[in-house]
Formats: C-alpha cells, structure tokens, sequence
C-alpha cells in the first residue's frame, strides 16, 4: 500500500509518532547552545544587571524566557508542513518590509546607543531586523524554487536584488551595518544556491565593492575602522571595546579563568552578555572552551546543509540552505569582530547572545529545518513502501 494519502499523511504529521524522526544531532546542538547561552548571559551579566536593576538574574531571566517561549515555538513549527510556506512567500517579504520601516515611526520606535532598531509595545520591545533575515529567506526560497528553470536570465534575479536592496537600505539607515552586511550576504548566498550564473554574480559584485568606501565615510565608521587597524592607539576611545574583547580572550589562555570568575565583565567590556559574549566565554573557560562551541556550531551547520542536500524539493533545499547559512555568517562574523579579525560592529552570536527576538526568530527556523528533514524522511519511507510487481 503506498502511503501517499492526504488524511494518512496528515495523520502522521500531528501524532507523538512523528517525532521518531526528528533530527536529533541538530535538535542536541540548538538546545545545549540555548540554555549554555541562558548560564554565560547569567556570568557576563550578573554585576551589571544587579547595579543596574537590583537584579543579577535580570538579562538571564528574559534569555530563559526567550528559549521557552521559542522552544515551543520551535516544536509547533515542526508539526506543521515546510511545504506550506511556499504559498506565503511574498506576504513574508511584505511583512519583514513592513516591520522594518515601522522601526522610524516616532511613537513605535525605540533608540538605544544612538540607533533605531525596535520597535516597542510598552515594555514589549522586538528587533524586526532579526525578523527581515529569515523573510528575505523564504521569499527567496520560494521566488527561486519557482523560476529555476529561468535563472540564466538576469531580468529573473532582478526581484530578489529588489528585496535584497530594499531590506538593506531600511537597515543600514537604522544604522546597522552588520546586519546589512548578514543580509546582502544572504541574498547573494541564495541566488547562488538558486542557480544564478557566474558571470552575473560577479558582475554584482563590482557595485557592492563601489558601494563600500561609500558607507566608510560616515564619521563613526571611519573611527571604528581606525579602531580596528589600531585599538591601542586610541584604546580610552574607539578601541576601547576591542582591547578589551582581547585582554578578555588573552586572559583566559588554554582552560580559561573558570565559570562566573570572568573580570572583564566588571564594567570593562561593553555589551559582554550581547555581542561580545564570545570574548567572556573565552576568558572563563579557555581556547579549549572556545573551540568546543565552535565545534557545536560547526555540527549544526553540517547537519543542517545536509538536510537542505536531502530535502524532498527545490523550495525545501533552498530554504534549508538559506537558515544555515544566516547561522553560519552571523557565527563568523561575530566571532571575526570579537577576535579584531574584522571591524567592530553589533552582531549577535546565534543561540547564545542575550536577545529575545533573536532566540524566538533562531529557534522557530530551526523548526522549520527540522520539518524539512522529518519530511524527507517521511518521504523516502513512503517510497520504500511501494510494492515491486
């Protein structure tokens, strides 16, 4: 009997069954990265937070609740068809669009560090960036899955520049550079995957190079920039915050300076539980610490471009390369800036940097590139029950 229909289909989506094929090796990576984040936002945090709020739990307490609330979200998506989305490709970009301009509306939007990157409900505030990533994926993911067999034409990658452009612009106008940075990488990465050719790639590349000493003139990213080839030089200054990322990770040495007895988060390092939390997981537990959570991200990236190989479809494959890839970059651009590989800039590190929207944004993906595995899997076992005559 082939088990292609609809109700029996449906059936083994929503029973307790359909989790024997849940991905575990990733499944293990997303909630060890999690709650590891949930301790180290605790150590980076804990002095701040009690001077600052009279609570030393304040930031690893919306963390915690962030993973809760996005686990759950996390194994709702899993239970739900990938193949569903596709029909809502463009309303995502719209939405992730939409939110991104809200951000410059006066009485939704909230300043912080002299940018505008949320937008606030009461107390209730999101980062709509972290939104606009994964919605430039799927709309990506669905726009190229359905024009594959056109893309040797520039005029089809023309939409996704659109968007790719449109969602730049609104972000670096927050200002957010890193972000801009993730995303124009994103969208570049899918029209690879999507199957754009060489020579049109590399004639995009000649006006995002253009457009580079463009964006450097502003006064704060040429400071920054100074920062970087120089921290000492101006170390009370711009390369306060570098030089101290690398007395944090120099500090911790082979096996760290152990759990929760971190300095540098005594006011020295700016932002320790957010972005340059890698700096105070290296000065407690040591390049042995460090390597192994490189190590884990670098499971999750494996398994998950492994699910986007195996994926029953052009859309699955695509949308499973798109929400590793958006991981993979974040992870190295963070990890780049802390080290001084690359200049300073906000980025958080997946999973693990203290933020609401992002951990609920990052965990629902992970839903969906666990779907697109279970259905795969799904798939393969319906085939092998084809009787042979």
């Amino acid at each position: 009997m082939v088990l292609t229909h609809k109700k029996s289909r449906s059936l083994k989506l929503f029973n307790k069954q359909s989790f024997k094929y849940i991905n575990l090796p990733i499944l293990l990576c997303v909630v060890f990265l999690s709650l590891f984040g949930v301790l180290m936002i605790y150590s980076a945090s804990s002095y701040s937070a009690q001077l600052t709020y009279g609570d030393s739990f304040f930031f690893a307490r919306k963390q915690l609740i962030g993973v809760i609330i996005g686990l759950i979200f996390m194994f709702i998506i899993y239970n739900f068809d990938y193949k569903i989305l596709n029909r809502y490709y463009k309303l995502a970009l719209i939405l992730s669009i939409v939110l991104l301009v809200l951000v410059f509306v006066p009485f939704l939007s909230v300043s912080n560090y002299g940018a505008t990157r949320w937008i606030g409900f009461g107390s209730f505030t999101i980062q709509p960036s972290e939104i606009a990533k994964f919605g430039l994926v799927l709309f990506c993911a669905g726009y190229l899955s359905k024009k594959y067999d056109y893309m040797h034409k520039f005029k089809t990658l023309i939409p996704v520049l659109l968007a790719g452009g449109i969602m730049c612009v609104l972000i670096m106008l927050e200002p957010n550079m890193s972000i801009t940075m993730c995303v124009g990488a994103t969208f570049l990465f899918m029209l690879f995957m999507g199957g754009a050719k060489i020579k049109h790639m590399l004639s995009l590349g000649i006006p995002i190079i253009g457009i580079i000493p463009i964006l450097l003139l502003e006064p704060y990213r040429l400071k920054r920039l100074s920062a970087f080839l120089d921290p000492w030089s101006n170390a009370q200054d711009e390369g306060f915050q570098l030089v101290q990322s690398l007395y944090s990770l120099g500090s911790g040495g082979l096996f760290g300076v152990g759990l929760f007895e971190s300095r540098q988060k005594y006011l020295f390092l700016p932002f320790a539980e957010s972005d340059f939390i890698f700096s105070i997981i290296g000065e407690e537990l040591g390049l042995i610490g460090c390597l192994f959570i490189i190590s884990i991200f670098l499971i999750l990236i494996y398994y998950g471009f492994k699910v986007a190989k195996n994926a029953s479809d052009r859309f699955g494959s695509l949308l499973a390369s798109g929400i590793t890839f958006v991981i993979a970059i974040q992870v190295i651009l963070n990890i780049a800036v802390v080290t001084g590989s690359v200049p300073p800039t906000g980025l958080p590190l997946p999973f693990i940097s203290a933020g609401g929207t992002s951990i609920v944004v990052f965990l629902s993906a992970i839903g969906i590139l666990l779907n697109i595995d279970k259905q795969s899997k799904i798939n393969k076992q319906e085939i092998s029950f084809v009787p042979k005559y």
